[in-house]
């Protein structure tokens, strides 16, 4: 990790590897994250509606307990693990391919700083995409969340948004964000690092790779855990 933070050789090679981790990592993401979200939203909302069904209940917590959901757990927590699972092993098996194919020895050689040249631009491409990833999460979820609404049908449109509006304030999203980022850098790093630091064949590539993502995993919920305890 010092070596991979030090100083690139080369901006311009550098800030292209940036973006284009930035399109693997980041913008390949964002159809399945959509997907999920929106299918998740209008779970939850209808699971909502379906238990706390009661007169006694104002129709706008319907989209407040959705939006207290989506921000605080959902988005930050739950579209981590899906990343873990889609970016992390690709990052793994990627580096480590490249250790066995001698491809960073060859590097070496030629005196290039393998670690700020492979393993930086992914971790400044998790950091900064990963929160765009989380507000486009939230955005989705809860658009899923009014059709869950519209599909049983006893949920308005002025409810739920009244609901969404109610006692907002930008410290569940600073939350959000906070907890993306710090799962962004386990992902990157401990990823990066299975990769680097492989040595075998093949077959060390997958259980390697596995290990990323089962790791980063659970990580990530510890840190959760933690930075669920900070804040409150």
């Amino acid at each position: 990790m010092k070596d991979a933070f030090k100083r690139p050789q080369n901006w311009r090679v550098f800030s292209r590897r940036v973006i284009f981790e930035m399109k693997e990592l980041g913008v390949d993401s964002i159809v399945i994250v959509a997907v999920i979200s929106v299918f998740v939203g209008a779970a939850v909302v209808m699971q909502i509606l379906l238990n706390l069904e009661n007169p006694m209940y104002p129709k706008w917590i319907y989209g407040f307990v959705s939006r207290k959901a989506m921000m605080l757990e959902f988005s930050p927590t739950i579209i981590s693990l899906i990343l873990a699972g889609k970016c992390a092993s690709k990052i793994a098996s990627e580096i480590g391919t490249q250790r066995i194919t001698e491809q960073i020895d060859a590097l070496e050689v030629m005196g290039v700083n393998t670690a700020s040249y492979l393993i930086m631009p992914k971790i400044i491409a998790c950091v900064v995409f990963f929160p765009l990833l989380a507000i486009q999460s939230i955005f989705v979820a809860l658009i899923g969340g009014y059709i869950g609404g519209l599909l049983l049908g006893n949920l308005t449109l002025f409810d739920y948004v009244e609901g969404l509006r109610l006692e907002f304030g930008m410290g569940d999203l600073w939350y959000a964000m906070v907890k993306i980022i710090i799962n962004a850098l386990i992902i990157s790093t401990l990823s990066c690092y299975r990769g680097y630091t492989i040595k075998g064949g093949s077959v060390e590539v997958g259980q390697q790779s596995t290990k990323a993502v089962v790791q980063s995993s659970i990580i990530i919920m510890i840190f959760n855990i933690l930075i669920t305890e900070l804040f409150n």
